[in-house]
This record gives structure tokens, sequence and C-alpha cells, in this order.
């Protein structure tokens, strides 16, 4: 019977969850799914979470489709591990999440009314969401807020925390100060102090960058995202003028490569002019 699920093409979440219990049946399942932990995965669930991402970024759907069933297997993967220990299953993680979302959206699924704008309606599930956090004892402004995420994604998260109690610049312009005060403080540590107190005060420069981002409501992680691809696609070019002069990076120098730096941007501005 069990194998007659395996085999149905159209078996749904139930085939998925079959296969993830047999390669991790002790006696018979893969040696080396067998041997993972909840450690072991976490990379690999991370992992997959960015390449649903790059996926979409780039516009390829046939290529999301895949991406999204490697993420969906990370969820399965987990949950199976922590029905053999006996932490939860599949079934309860759909009743949680289920469960959250109608809780969460009481206009939709409750009596409220839905005539509200969005600056309400995000306000209204930070409310919500707070108050999931008192009742698990979360209860500091800052508990909580993942310590995986990406430095700069957990960056904004804290600040947002912090401005709803008020923790905050008024303005852009007080953030700009407090980023030329940071790099200063950058400058002499680079000169006086220990690599790593250069480190710490770096790290400062950088989460001020991140506020930066919140008031210019800009996403740091997706700005730093789209520069990385300009980059590569600009030196991309260089390397491809500088072969047609029969000349590799190694053979040419920073004053050629950065002249043609500028003649590829100056390119790149004509054509989208």
């Amino acid at each position: 019977m069990a194998d007659d699920l395996i085999n149905d093409p159209d078996a749904g979440i139930e085939r998925l969850l079959e296969i993830m219990r047999r390669l991790r049946d002790p006696e018979t399942g893969c040696p080396w799914d067998i041997e993972q932990d909840f450690d072991t995965i976490a990379p690999y669930t991370i992992e997959e979470a960015y390449e649903v991402a790059d996926a979409i970024e780039r516009g390829d759907w046939a290529e999301l489709e895949g991406e999204l069933g490697d993420l969906l297997l990370q969820s399965v993967y987990h949950t199976q591990m922590g029905a053999e220990a006996g932490h939860f299953t599949f079934q309860s993680v759909v009743r949680n999440i289920s469960d959250k979302m109608v809780a969460r959206h009481p206009h939709v699924f409750g009596d409220e009314s839905r005539d509200k704008s969005a600056e309400q309606q995000t306000a209204d599930w930070e409310a919500i969401k707070a108050s999931e956090r008192a009742g698990k004892a979360q209860r500091g402004t800052l508990e909580g807020v993942a310590l995986g995420l990406p430095g700069m994604t957990r960056a904004l998260k804290l600040q947002k925390r912090l401005a709803r109690v008020g923790f905050d610049w008024d303005n852009t312009d007080s953030v700009l100060d407090k980023i030329v005060e940071e790099a200063g403080e950058l400058v002499e540590a680079r000169e006086t102090l220990s690599q790593n107190e250069v480190e710490a005060e770096f790290g400062d420069l950088l989460f001020v960058m991140a506020n930066l981002a919140r008031h210019l409501d800009v996403d740091p992680e997706a700005a730093v995202r789209r520069t990385n691809a300009k980059v590569e696609r600009r030196f991309a070019e260089i390397e491809k003028r500088l072969a047609a002069k029969g000349k590799a990076p190694a053979d040419s120098d920073l004053a050629e490569m950065d002249a043609l730096w500028n003649a590829v941007k100056a390119d790149e501005r004509r054509s989208t002019g």
C-alpha cells in the first residue's frame, strides 16, 4: 500500500510525507537522510529559501516551481524529524499556521470591517503579533526576532520594533548625520584600535545604514543584491571589451579598467535614457 502511495503522481502531499518517512526509516531508509538532524538540515532550508527568491527575481517561473518544491521538502523534512522526536507533526504544523492566519485576519475570517487602509491593517497585524508574543512570555520589545536572519534584514526588523516604541530619529537628516558620525569613528578605529574594535565600529555603521534604508523605504538586502547584479553585469562587459583587445583583467590595470567601467556606465545610461 505504501509503495502504491509513493508511486502515485496524483497523491499530493501525502505522497511526499510517505517518501520522507521512508527515507528516514532507521532500518530501510537512506543512510544519509537517517543521519541528519535539525542543525544539519537548517543550512539547506536557508539555501532553498534564497533559491526561491533568486528564481522570483529572475522571473523564471519554471525554475520557481522546482525551487518551491525543494523548499516544501525542507518543511516536510523538519516535521518528520519533529514527529520522530515527539515534538510536533506535519498536521500540527499545518493546524498551527492555519489557526494563526485566521486569527491574524479578523477582517477576512471574522466580523471586523475590511474597509481599512493598508497602514491600519499593518498596525492591526503588528498589534495581534504583539499579543501573541505576550502570550508566549516574550514581553521585551526586541524579543523573538530570529537570530538566523541575514544581518541587515535582522537589523531592519530590530529597528522597526524600536520605532514602534518611539526609539527612532524623527527624520532622514538625523540618520545621515549619524552615518557621518559612525564613519568618522570607523576611520579613527582603523588608525588606533584593534581589529575587533574596527569590526565593532563597522557593525555600528552598517546598523545605521539599515536604519537609513528603513527611513527611505528601501529593502537593504534587495538594494545590495541589485548592486551586486550591476557589478557583475558591468564587469562582464569590461572583460568583453578587454578581450576585444586581446587582453584579460590580469593584463590590465586599475586605470584602464576604471575607464572601461565609466564607459560601460555611460553606455547603460544612454540606453536607458
